[in-house]
């Protein structure tokens, strides 16, 4: 077992969670169809994820364990990420315990680390249901303990795959999943911490179908509208939340009591790192005062927070009195580079940087502060398309439609945004700039980061890689001999125009212009009639993009 296994894998989580985000959200209807179960995880695997990486390089599989799951239960949202929090935490007491059982290997960790995470999940919830994420931790939990003999790989491949499976059954146990026709939310979002594994001790990404409903097809049960109650008993207006810091263990039995008096859905978690015993407390319940005034009383109180269902309820509804926007039509893009900025600002679009990359929110944000009745968004590749549906939805309203354009390039977004046409109606100026788009074929070369098998053959650390789209098709230690294969390729099947889009060392070097000027040759020489065009993008994490029409 390594220690850097468990930062990867917490930053792969966050990151499988961030991209799963909306699906997540919109599964969740139980207990609460607040439609935030998504977000909660994110935001509890996030945290542990930052502290992870926060650990001194020197730290021990233990140390790294426990910082995740110290700041997963300090940070932990929701009934979900609560109980996200318990898995942590059954991880960190495994490492504690292999550590004192001088068995550090992975399978030890991730079958003592399921198991002890399901004991304390189910623990930790005042009334454990069938049909939920308890059941699939379980099941993850077993298969753990039936494949450690076998390889590393191997037992997690099986772990994901028979969790896939128990999450497949969990509408058939729980009748609020059946009703709204879902699988359930916090149950997908474990599959993705498991696929996650896979994915860093293989390098390979389990496929898994889109869990957005499971009636496809017709079915004889309807579904669930947005004021209908979820089949729940629950008439509780608030959640709330807060941690409680040298908290007498004996008193948390007494205050799960209370609080299951006053509220519903109540769950209660600790930690038992050396700092001493941390509890995060979540609680539904139309007592919001007296449910932290309980908590007072049990321990040193922190982070409270208090949310009420039926405002979070009304602000997710689209606004009929929004004002009407102020112009008619915008075009929003993500970008890389400061030339990229000016050039992009210059036809006209409204601009998201994304050199550090770019969150499905700043995105919504950038599409509202366009102010338009009709909004057009190119992600030029920046974010995938799970989290493009996340951003539709947070940004369309009743005064605002939202057009994405499949550009996965800035070169195919500036193609696009030529026959960009205001005075058309909207969706024949979308359907040309998207037939623009689809039109220009498009390649890149860049740096190699490390070594790899491409369709090219075997490339290696610091080589250049020519790109078609998304597959490598060059391999090359000159920059203009790369630049120049590509562009062969490129223009096989002809082309009357090639835009290039500079990176943002390419100017900065001798060999920069020299790259430049001998493509120009190379065009004039094998390719005559193509016309070039040279744009000083800037891009950081490529030598140069180049464009075909």
């Amino acid at each position: 077992m390594n220690p850097q296994l468990l930062r990867d894998w917490a930053r792969a989580s966050a990151d499988g969670l961030s991209a799963l985000r909306g699906e997540i959200n919109d599964l969740n209807v139980f207990p609460i169809p607040d439609s935030d179960t998504g977000s909660n995880m994110v935001f509890t695997m996030t945290a542990a994820a930052d502290a992870a990486e926060e650990t001194d390089e020197s730290a021990s599989v233990a140390q790294v364990a426990r910082a995740i799951a110290d700041a997963a239960v300090a940070n932990a949202r929701g009934n979900s990420g609560i109980i996200l929090s318990q898995v942590l935490v059954g991880l960190a007491d495994a490492a504690d315990l292999a550590t004192s059982d001088a068995d550090q290997t992975f399978n030890r960790l991730w079958s003592t680390g399921l198991r002890l995470a399901s004991l304390a999940a189910v623990r930790a919830v005042s009334e454990p249901r069938e049909g939920t994420v308890l059941t699939v931790l379980r099941v993850a939990a077993q298969t753990a303990a039936e494949y450690q003999p076998a390889s590393a790989a191997d037992q997690a491949r099986a772990v994901a795959d028979d969790s896939a499976e128990a999450l497949e059954h969990t509408p058939e146990q729980l009748a609020e999943l059946a009703h709204a026709g879902v699988v359930d939310a916090g149950g997908r979002g474990l599959l993705a911490l498991l696929d996650s594994m896979v994915l860093v001790l293989t390098g390979v990404s389990n496929k898994r179908r889109p869990y957005r409903g499971i009636l496809v097809g017709g079915g004889d049960l309807t579904g669930h509208d947005f004021d209908e109650p979820c089949g729940t008993d629950s008439e509780m207006d608030f959640e709330v939340m807060y941690c409680l810091d040298s908290s007498a263990g004996e008193r948390i039995g007494r205050l799960r009591d209370y609080l299951n008096e006053i509220g519903d859905s109540v769950v209660i978690v600790g930690d038992s790192s050396e700092s001493g015993e941390r509890f995060s407390v979540h609680v539904h319940t139309s007592e919001p005062g007296k449910a932290v005034e309980a908590g007072t009383v049990v321990g040193q109180m922190s982070d409270v927070r208090i949310t009420c269902f039926a405002l979070d309820a009304l602000r997710a509804q689209p606004d009929g009195n929004e004002p009407p926007p102020r112009h008619r039509r915008a075009v929003v893009v993500a970008v890389k580079g400061d030339g990229a900025e000016e050039l992009f600002s210059e036809a006209g679009a409204a601009i998201v940087r994304a050199d550090d990359g770019v969150t499905a929110s700043v995105f919504a944000d950038a599409i509202r502060v366009a102010d338009a009745a009709h909004v057009i968004v190119m992600a030029n590749g920046v974010l995938p398309a799970q989290e493009l549906v996340s951003v539709a939805a947070e940004a369309r309203s009743s005064q605002r439609s939202v057009v994405f354009i499949p550009t996965l390039s800035m070169v195919q977004c500036l193609s696009a945004l030529a026959v960009h046409d205001s005075s058309e109606s909207p969706d024949a100026d979308a359907y040309a700039m998207a037939e623009a788009a689809a039109a220009t074929r498009w390649g890149s070369v860049v740096v190699s980061k490390r070594r790899m098998m491409t369709l090219a053959g075997l490339c290696d650390v610091g080589d250049l890689l020519g790109f078609i789209g998304s597959d490598a098709l060059v391999i090359g230690s000159d920059p203009l001999a790369a630049t120049t294969a590509l562009v062969d390729l490129l223009l096989a099947t002809g082309g009357e125009l090639m835009t290039v889009l500079a990176g943002g060392g390419l100017r900065e070097t001798d060999s920069g212009a020299t790259v430049l000027d001998g493509l120009t040759a190379h065009l004039r020489d094998r390719h005559p009639g193509v016309e070039l065009a040279v744009y000083e993008a800037g891009q950081q994490d490529q030598v140069l993009q180049v464009g075909v029409e």
